[in-house]
């Protein structure tokens, strides 16, 4: 699969099989968020997989939306400094996510970010240093329907590229 068409089929999987990912696979994924450009190369990342189920319950009860984290064969919390005190971390951490989310779609491992709100409790969960914090996870692992991962694309879901392009000034 050539990037363009793994960006191009790429859909969130909220709902996974109850399958492992293999340990060359996850390190392949990971190894990829590693990889990411970074600001000044300050590579501000750290990664947590979490495979335990109570763990990734709890995890998923971090935030409104994060519920998908629960059934996932993996979560990879993605911990930084704190984002707030210079913009590009944050932009850096989804350089990371994308990486991670494309080299797993190009292996059959369906992927959807989670917001943390809770960063206090998942600080805790994490059992994070002082100085760290997590504002977003990664739910992995193999799609529970296969036929809903390989969809094509809803219509109107996307703008139109020429409604986000601007040629020289706006």
């Amino acid at each position: 699969m050539d990037v363009y068409e793994a960006i191009r089929t790429k859909r969130a999987v909220r709902q996974f099989a109850d399958k492992p990912i293999p340990q060359e696979a996850l390190l392949k994924i990971l190894d990829a968020g590693r990889l990411a450009g970074s600001s000044k190369n300050i590579q501000p990342w750290d990664f947590i997989v979490i495979r335990d189920r109570a763990r990734l319950k709890a995890l998923s009860e971090c935030g409104p939306w994060a519920g998908h984290l629960a059934g996932a064969a993996v979560g990879i919390a993605l911990v930084t400094g704190d984002w707030r005190e210079r913009w590009p971390v944050a932009f850096d951490l989804g350089r990371a996510a994308q990486n991670m989310m494309l080299t797993a779609h190009e292996m059959g491992i369906g992927s959807v970010m989670a917001n943390i709100y809770d960063m206090d409790k998942a600080h805790a969960l994490l059992q994070l240093p002082e100085d760290k914090m997590c504002y977003a996870a990664i739910s992995f692992g193999y799609p529970a329907d296969p036929q809903k991962w390989q969809r094509p694309p809803r219509r109107g879901r996307k703008r139109a590229l020429a409604d986000v392009v601007h040629w020289e000034t706006w």
